[in-house]
């Protein structure tokens, strides 16, 4: 498939996944999944403000760029904190020359293996929400045309999230990320549940999570709730067509 074709599929399902009832998380990797895919960065990943103006990662596409918000939240410093700050595009093409900037976010970053960072804003109109991260392995990893789609993809996400449910009343909108929040625990826990019992790593337990909630026709975060509460064996998520390597014990 050819870049053309790949970005107006990705917009297409992007716009399918707004149906009533509709998963934010799911919604929010699959925007962080076809990022990596169209705009050629290495990992991509979604932080969402909170109602007290707390930014959450809530969805990543990897363990690996996961961890890394992790720190940009915890240690208050990296592209994410400065493009919600300003509600502007962030970039940084040579990660070596932001340890000043970004003391905590930027060595890390390095060690995981990125050279370059960037982040564009989630927000419509003067409401932000939070930011779109944009990590890439090598220096001057996402050009200008690309940042470009970068926020546009932003852009269609935070229409996502603004639904028409929502958008009348702003405590609805940070009622429904309270949600997405407390969501995005119970999928880590569930996670954890199932790299314990299947033998597998985070994104591996993340796939088998995922796959069987689309093979079943269900909300992500009501399987992460029944693997957490024991309602769903591991055995079942492990044994779905299509998925390696996770054998439960």
């Amino acid at each position: 498939m050819n870049r053309e074709d790949l970005v107006a599929r990705t917009f297409v399902e992007l716009a399918d996944t707004l149906v009533e009832n509709y998963d934010l998380i799911d919604f929010l990797h699959l925007l962080a999944e076809r990022c990596v895919s169209v705009l050629e960065v290495a990992e991509a990943g979604v932080v969402l403000a909170g109602g007290q103006g707390q930014l959450h990662a809530l969805a990543s596409s990897s363990e690996r760029m996961h961890l890394i918000e992790l720190i940009e939240i915890q240690r208050q410093d990296g592209p994410c904190l400065d493009c919600w700050r300003s509600g502007e595009a962030v970039r940084e093409d040579h990660l070596t020359d932001a340890t000043g900037r970004w003391p905590h976010f930027a060595p890390a970053a390095i060690e995981s293996g990125f050279a370059s960072a960037y982040a564009v804003p989630m927000r419509l109109r003067d409401q932000r929400l939070g930011a779109l991260n944009l990590f890439a392995n090598e220096v001057c990893g996402l050009d200008q045309s690309h940042e470009a789609l970068a926020q546009a993809l932003a852009d269609v996400a935070t229409i996502g999230i603004l639904h028409e449910r929502f958008i009348a009343r702003s405590e609805e909108v940070s009622a429904q990320l309270q949600v997405a929040f407390n969501t995005r625990v119970v999928l880590e826990q569930a996670k954890g549940v199932i790299a314990e019992s299947a033998r597998v790593d985070m994104d591996q337990a993340f796939a088998l999570l995922r796959g069987y909630a689309r093979h079943h026709n269900m909300l992500l975060s009501e399987v992460a709730r029944r693997v957490v509460d024991r309602e769903t064996a591991v055995a079942s998520l492990a044994i779905l067509p299509g998925t390696r390597g996770a054998r439960p014990r």
